[in-house]
């Protein structure tokens, strides 16, 4: 019975899920498959599929390749590349269903400002986007307004010190002790 479950057909999976910038470093990434058991041969795969992705016009709608018997769907926008790699056997629908919510929650969550800079200061809503799609390899969540839903109330701990708030963070929380002066 648990070989059954620990099958590769009992539901579709994600390997890893890679945000890059636009020189092929890391800027989040999260691996769910012991194919790559070393920080090395994680960032000597990424370091390869860049490489590979490099030339390719995946900027208005994403694109699909096979690279080290996986199956990579890709899009770039600005200066960050998203990737999400599955089996050789995956659904490439799904890989770009979880691509296009990843990718989607995320411009919700940064305004529509989707850049490194930006990203690089909301890691942690990035971070959390991610573990609300997948876990453990398993996809969760595709849609991208319930992912951005659940990763803002996540992301907003209204009791935490104003000095320990990201910069968003403490904008939210300023507004809405404003609007609250304002209407009492």
């Amino acid at each position: 019975m648990a070989h059954i479950l620990a099958s590769d057909d009992c539901c579709p999976s994600v390997k890893n899920i890679l945000l890059l910038d636009s020189e092929g470093k890391r800027v989040a990434v999260k691996y769910f498959s012991d194919e790559w058991p070393t920080n090395n041969s994680k960032l000597a795969f990424e370091k390869a599929l860049f490489a590979k992705t490099l030339r390719t016009n995946a900027r208005m709608e994403a694109e699909i390749v096979m690279f080290q018997d996986n199956i990579v769907v890709y899009k770039f926008v600005q200066d960050l590349h998203f990737f999400v790699t599955g089996g050789d056997r995956e659904n490439e629908l799904l890989l770009a269903a979880v691509l296009q919510g990843f990718f989607d929650a995320v411009t919700l969550l940064l305004r529509n400002n989707v850049d490194k800079r930006e990203a690089l200061e909301n890691l942690d809503l990035i971070f959390l986007c991610l573990d609300e799609i997948v876990d453990q390899g398993i996809i969760l969540e595709t849609d991208p307004s319930v992912i951005a839903g659940k990763v803002a109330i996540h992301g907003m701990d209204r009791a935490a010190p104003l000095a320990e708030q990201t910069i968003s963070q403490a904008l939210a929380t300023a507004r809405e002790h404003l609007t609250r002066t304002l209407l009492t």
